[in-house]
């Protein structure tokens, strides 16, 4: 092995360090979001928005995440008729996967929130809508951070997958540096690393908001 060769490739195989976050974090954005909608779909009582969280759900969870990534960016242009960029492709593929399991935590969250709590909010008249936001789903999120936290952990390590269709994250600039070294051990290795020290770092920050949510109960 001979580091020393891709020492003046570093600086710009860490640029993909901002275009790997800005994907992991619209993506979650969006998968928050949409996911809260899901789960609130599957624990009303309108059948056919249950049905299709469940469906989409299912859909999602049983098929690989690199086949929605490359539906969205090769296949949607042929529906939509205009090529789709790398990284909305991304945004896009990984937020749509993301909701389905985040739709699943936040639900259990939500059930787990003791019912007398519920029932207090209809005995003093307060509107569903009101109730959820304001009294469920804060005690809810609190219960479900650490596997929140997980989640967006996952997603971090899984959107290496975007080197298949060209985004210049880590993983692509490190291939881009083996290919002009002839060498891809070490680029690969040292892109490794990168991930390694990012997931630890976000493992560090969700320990840190978890212990200051437990304080402020």
């Amino acid at each position: 092995m001979n580091f020393a060769q891709i020492v003046p490739s570093i600086p710009f195989i860490l640029e993909g360090i901002w275009v790997t976050l800005k994907i992991v974090g619209l993506a979650a954005l969006l998968g928050f979001a949409f996911g809260i909608i899901l789960a609130l779909f599957k624990i009303g009582k309108i059948k056919a928005l249950t049905w299709f969280a469940d469906v989409y759900t299912s859909v999602f969870r049983g098929t690989p995440l690199i086949l929605q990534l490359m539906v969205v960016y090769y296949g949607l242009p042929q529906l939509i008729g205009f090529q789709i960029e790398a990284f909305p492709a991304a945004v896009i593929s990984f937020g749509l996967n993301s909701a389905a399991y985040i739709s699943e935590i936040i639900r259990a969250g939500i059930l787990a929130v003791d019912k007398g709590q519920r029932e207090a909010a209809m005995a003093l008249g307060i509107p569903y809508r009101k109730m959820m936001w304001d009294i469920i789903l804060p005690q809810a999120l609190k219960n479900i951070l650490p596997a929140l936290m997980n989640e967006f952990i996952t997603l971090t390590k899984e959107s290496a997958v975007v080197t298949v269709i060209g985004a210049m994250d880590i993983m692509r600039r490190a291939y881009i540096v083996g290919g002009e070294k002839y060498a891809y051990f070490e680029p690969l290795l040292f892109a490794g690393l990168i991930y390694y020290v990012m997931v630890m770092g976000l493992t560090l920050i969700g320990k840190a908001v978890e212990r200051r949510m437990r304080k402020s109960d």
